[in-house]
């Protein structure tokens, strides 16, 4: 016998769903203007946080145009923006307690900016030098920070679902009021990771916040041929959770959902899921080519929406922000992170020893034999190693 608990009809004659049959709607605060809605509930926040929030999105901006030049001339091998999406990051970001815990998928490094990581922090992990806190073992974008709980990014998509609903159960165990927020792409929820980590989730009752981006495009593969259901938010329903769909480029929407679905999460020990419908202005990485896949007119539309010029207009109409203060913003991270970039890549590599160590308390037999290996083929081609080879 089931124990399920969902409510049942009994009918005697076969009747199907059509898949039409589940409308979801879309929450949605604020205007492109700058104004809200009639009758919108707004989340709780003041100038302080909006002040905050703000300095997030003009920072990462800046950090997105700076970065993507700079791989373009070759200084760093790799890059990817957060350009478009800044309201889904940032404004779920602001809803969460610092304790609570952020895995994320590669296009999150706004959520760790929210969270206090330096400039020089960025800039010395996308060098991968000797003041990277991940050493050097990671590829450019690939953050990870212990001490503001925000689980290091891995390259295989989708691993981090999974991962979530164990942080998740690891928190209920401790008796913890946090939570864990996992966010992944729509083409993230195609993999098979995503399926086995939210009934996981379901099963165990487990405080997690799942977080779609859902941008349009997996890579260049577009919603339209990933799936033909109704989006991602009606397999929340599937799995038996609490969820919401939300215009993802809308900051007072989205920060409103995730304050809301954190206190769900809390207090009934349960997972939610959000997708916040949002777009990719810039390219899927410093690899791709949007032209390839979409037009520039369906680009240019998308500009209207676009989630950081709202959330000013908002700021200004409310007396909390002046066009002089943006410029200033502006100006001064451009300089901040074009001075932290010209040190970060005169920084020397980590050293070859490095390598080998965390994994183990004490290194093993066969790590030290490679090890050792290793050096002696950097010293034999030191013209091949130019910045390793200086470092044994």
């Amino acid at each position: 016998m089931s124990n399920a608990t969902f409510t049942q009809q009994v009918v005697h004659r076969a009747t199907f769903l059509e898949r039409d049959s589940l409308t979801i709607p879309i929450l949605k605060l604020l205007q492109a203007d700058g104004t809200t809605f009639e009758n919108a509930v707004l989340p709780q926040i003041d100038e302080a946080l909006s002040r905050k929030i703000f300095d997030a999105c003009v920072f990462i901006r800046t950090l997105d145009e700076r970065m993507l030049a700079a791989q373009r001339q070759g200084r760093i091998s790799f890059y990817m923006t957060c350009t478009g999406e800044e309201a889904a990051v940032i404004g779920s970001a602001a809803a969460l307690d610092p304790e609570d815990i952020i895995l994320a998928q590669y296009r999150e490094h706004a959520a760790l900016r929210y969270r206090g990581f330096t400039t020089e922090q960025f800039m010395h992990q996308m060098f991968s030098n000797e003041k990277d806190l991940g050493k050097g073992r990671q590829m450019p974008i690939h953050y990870g920070s212990n001490q503001l709980h925000f689980q290091t990014i891995s390259s295989p998509l989708a691993t981090q679902i999974p991962q979530a609903s164990g942080v998740g159960y690891s928190l209920k165990m401790q008796g913890k009021r946090n939570v864990a927020i996992c966010y992944f792409g729509e083409g993230a929820a195609s993999e098979g990771d995503f399926h086995a980590g939210l009934n996981m989730a379901s099963v165990h009752k487990v405080p997690v916040i799942f977080f779609c981006r859902n941008n349009g495009y997996a890579i260049s593969t577009p919603t339209e041929e990933q799936y033909a259901g109704n989006g991602i938010a009606s397999r929340g329903l599937g799995y038996g959770m609490h969820t919401i769909r939300v215009d993802g480029n809308d900051m007072l929407a989205v920060l409103s959902a995730t304050q809301q679905a954190r206190a769900w999460a809390i207090e009934h020990s349960e997972p939610v899921l959000i997708e916040a419908m949002t777009y990719r202005l810039g390219a899927h990485s410093s690899s791709d080519d949007p032209s390839g896949y979409r037009s520039k007119d369906e680009e240019a539309r998308w500009q209207q929406h676009d989630p950081v010029k709202r959330f000013k207009l908002w700021l200004i109409n409310k007396g909390w922000l002046t066009e002089e203060d943006d410029t200033e913003l502006h100006s001064r991270y451009r300089q901040e992170v074009l001075d932290a970039l010209k040190v970060a890549e005169k920084v020397p590599s980590p050293k070859l020893d490095e390598m080998i160590e965390d994994v183990y308390d004490v290194p093993t037999t066969n790590l030290k034999k490679q090890l050792a290996e290793l050096k002696a083929h950097v010293a034999k081609y030191p013209k091949a190693y130019p910045k390793t080879s200086g470092r044994l």
